[in-house]
């Protein structure tokens, strides 16, 4: 528990410290990567502050001046704070249609290229999959955690289908992505944080002509984020298709 107070009351005093850095300088601009990077600084921090440590693979291997679509399993609350100050250049990512209601955040979110999405609605579902493309063709890295939702047991759950019309529709690379450990540090329905390591890994870019058709790209994705995960959480369906 004292770790995630730990973590909690940095974000907290760091935040203020940003917004008062960042919002006037992103405002005054319009450039938001200054209030980008420092959020990811303080997201990053806390996260070492509550005695998680990372360990990342693959990430040197992907050319930080290509626009990739991140594809991640999602078992934790640390997830994002871990992986998406990881990913080269800035990245996109859904957030709650309700946060853009909020006068200053809801512009510094627009002006950062961040999608609103309501998960109830299926129409709203396609507009955000219309803005994504929209933000990958401006050349920003987007980020998805395809099951929509955390996993209580840390084996995947069924994979959303938007963002694979979203990959067939910009034809950019998808890069899959495994977290693991944090299902060990902080599991969906925990609010203390046990300290460990987390580790990501980043598995080789699908290119475009290697998609086949949308299914067949998220049988694709779902076996490497598969394949990455520690034994006891893998789908032996899965290992088996792999195999063969």
């Amino acid at each position: 528990m004292i770790r995630t107070i730990v973590m909690l009351v940095f974000w907290v005093l760091a935040a203020p410290i940003a917004a008062l850095i960042g919002f006037p300088w992103t405002f005054i601009t319009g450039d938001v990567s200054l209030l980008y990077r420092l959020f990811m600084f303080g997201a990053w921090n806390g996260v070492q502050l509550a005695g998680v440590r990372v360990k990342t693979v693959g990430l040197d291997k992907l050319d930080p001046a290509r626009t990739y679509i991140f594809m991640s399993n999602h078992v934790s609350n640390l997830d994002p704070p871990i992986t998406i100050p990881l990913i080269p250049r800035r990245t996109s990512v859904m957030v709650k249609k309700e946060l853009f209601t909020y006068p200053i955040l809801g512009r510094a979110m627009r002006m950062g290229s961040l999608v609103p999405v309501d998960r109830g609605n299926r129409d709203a579902g396609i507009e955000s999959v219309r803005i994504s493309k929209q933000v990958v063709q401006q050349g920003l890295n987007m980020t998805i955690y395809v099951e929509g939702k955390r996993s209580f047991d840390g084996k995947l759950l069924p994979f959303k289908k938007g963002p694979f019309y979203l990959a067939m529709e910009c034809g950019v690379p998808v890069v899959p992505v495994t977290i693991s450990g944090t299902h060990y540090v902080m599991p969906k329905g925990r609010f203390s944080i046990k300290p460990g390591v987390a580790t990501v890994i980043f598995h080789p870019p699908i290119e475009p002509q290697d998609f086949g058709s949308r299914d067949g790209l998220m049988e694709k994705v779902r076996a490497a984020i598969d394949m990455g995960l520690p034994e006891q959480y893998r789908n032996i369906e899965s290992q088996s298709d792999v195999i063969h």
